[in-house]
């Protein structure tokens, strides 16, 4: 049941990484990178709850967390920086 699930975010992965590398500006390519780390966030909550390990849970949220951070951090380097 899972299966589909894990290729419909895999397509969706793609989509990103081509936003991710193609994208126009600076702060597109920064909304590219945050979807792309919610997209894997998201595949290991999936993954974890299909083939119920814990663990898979417990990297996903710490891995969100730094995510999120790093991104906040990338945020204000670009406002500081000039396009």
């Amino acid at each position: 049941m899972w299966f589909p699930v894990a290729i419909f975010l895999a397509v969706c992965i793609f989509i990103v990484l081509i936003r991710l590398f193609l994208g126009p500006t600076r702060p597109d390519r920064l909304v590219g990178l945050d979807t792309l780390n919610t997209l894997i966030v998201v595949s290991m909550v999936i993954l974890g709850a299909a083939f119920k390990e814990k663990i898979y849970i417990d990297v996903g949220i710490v891995y969100a967390l730094l995510s999120f951070v790093t991104t906040l951090f990338i945020a204000k380097y670009i406002e500081k920086s000039k396009f």
